[in-house]
């Protein structure tokens, strides 16, 4: 299997992961009408077969052994459920996540629940698999989350006259961030490294991926029966009578999040003398949260007509991310 062995194709899998997180959601976008829960049949479906695709490919290509289909064969049944509930609590906070979206646009919802599911999920991750300059890696993550408080006031002041579908959004992607920072080091718990045994990064991203197909179908079945997003329930006829675009933007939104996951998976255990570490892999990756506010503020245009305090809120929120990604991007050098 392929694994990097410098850290700056270790740190170009981090950066890629970041965008790929950041910009999945935009396929949600390009599908006006379709409710999420029916959308999100189509993503679970796509990041399952991202996942079989790339331990075909990437995973079985390389000098690394063992191979992608030796490597799942062989896995233990710990590492298995491990990586499993990841994806299961992974697809709870996803579901409320693309609801956050739905009430409160992507200029919001990611921002605050990846950016509080980046401190929640790098502190774990540290916690069981410490790795790279604490002082470095906290001390970005303390940034991140002043970055996090920025951009709830900032949208509170664009939405000071809907002061219902503010609080329910922010709530949403409050609960939805705790639970998405749950996920990480359930996920890579037994992960094998250089100093641990257990199943690479492609097999992970597997069984991952079976979590959160197997659990999408109780999770979404209760999601279109009681919405969170406040709107009628979800007849289930209407997936079917969808146009086939919006099908391929959902199985294309999963499998751009996958190709994130692997990468961040892969870059965490990249051979190096300096190990990056889950914490540190995590926390790059969950710059998605930069990444997607530029598309909500610049592409389409969330902000437009806010006012000028709440502008200025939001470019101070982009300076305290991208300090605090750089603090933790230098955490394994020094």
């Amino acid at each position: 299997m392929f694994v990097p062995e410098t850290y700056q194709a270790a740190l170009f899998l981090m950066i890629l992961s970041m965008l790929c997180w950041g910009s999945w959601a935009n396929t949600l976008k390009l599908c006006p009408g379709f409710r999420f829960q029916l959308f999100y049949w189509d993503y679970a479906i796509g990041l399952a077969a991202g996942a079989v695709v790339w331990g075909l490919t990437a995973g079985s290509l390389g000098s690394t052994p063992p191979g992608f289909l030796e490597d799942v064969a062989r896995a233990p049944m710990g590492a298995i459920l491990f990586a499993a509930l990841g994806g299961v609590v992974f697809n709870i906070a996803n579901l409320l996540l693309v609801a956050a979206i739905d009430v409160a646009g992507l200029a919001v919802a990611f921002p605050v629940g990846i950016g509080l599911a980046l401190v929640v999920g790098s502190v774990s991750s540290y916690f069981f698999k410490p790795a790279g300059n604490p002082v470095f890696l906290f001390g970005g993550i303390a940034l991140v989350t002043l970055a996090i408080i920025l951009d709830a006031a900032a949208y509170r002041q664009r939405e000071a006259s809907a002061k219902d579908t503010t609080t329910r959004g922010i709530v949403l992607s409050l609960v939805a961030g705790v639970l998405m920072g749950g996920w990480y080091p359930i996920a890579t718990h037994d992960l094998g490294t250089a100093a641990k045994a257990g199943p690479g990064p492609y097999a992970i991203a597997l069984f991952f991926a079976l979590g959160v197909l197997l659990s999408t179908i109780p999770a979404n079945l209760l999601l279109m029966a009681k919405p969170l997003d406040g709107k009628p329930p979800v007849a289930g006829a209407g997936y079917w009578r969808a146009p086939l675009g919006w099908h391929l933007a959902g199985v294309l939104g999963g499998a751009i999040w996958c190709v994130g996951a692997v990468a961040n998976f892969v870059a965490s255990v990249a051979h190096l003398a300096r190990p990056i570490g889950p914490a540190v892999s995590y926390s790059i990756g969950q710059g998605a949260t930069m990444i997607s506010a530029c598309w909500g503020v610049f592409v389409w245009r969330e902000f437009a007509g806010a006012p000028r305090s709440a502008k200025l809120l939001l470019l101070l929120m982009f300076i305290f991310f991208a300090l605090g990604l750089g603090a933790v991007a230098l955490a394994p050098l020094y």
